[in-house]
């Protein structure tokens, strides 16, 4: 890239978790959270594999990088996920014997609650608002 040439950043692609056994993370964003697997390679610079998972249509994508030396697993993410019903979801993750905190139903913002991957990785799932409320 030349210092004189016009750049900009255009979208998020991939945000990294960190987590304690790749495996075992695969197995819950997929089959608890209802993810797509997107890729799994290996990829010896991270001493295990390059794997990407996201929601389904969903562009932007995480990343489950292996936890380690200033990469600890169980941290707040800031990640916000948005479904179309914060209610139903709740349930739903809950059902799955997911870490979720209590559903949030306060005016002026969306529903909206937390939860814990595996690992204790905080994660919010917002309602998306629809066309009307905007």
């Amino acid at each position: 890239m030349n210092e004189d040439t016009d750049s900009a950043f255009i979208d998020v692609m991939t945000i990294g978790v960190p987590v304690t056994d790749q495996d075992r993370a695969l197995e819950f964003y997929v089959g608890k959270l209802g993810f797509e697997k997107r890729l799994d390679v290996p990829l010896e610079q991270l001493g295990g594999r390059w794997i990407i998972v996201a929601p389904p249509d969903a562009r932007t994508t995480i990343a489950l990088v292996p936890a380690g030396d200033g990469i600890p697993a169980g941290i707040e993410t800031g990640v916000r996920l948005t479904t179309s019903d914060a209610a139903a979801l709740h349930t739903q993750l809950r059902n799955r014997d997911v870490t979720v905190g209590e559903l949030l139903l306060w005016d002026g913002v969306p529903p909206m609650f937390t939860f814990r991957d595996q690992d204790g990785n905080g994660f919010e799932a917002v309602e998306q608002p629809t066309l009307e409320a905007v």
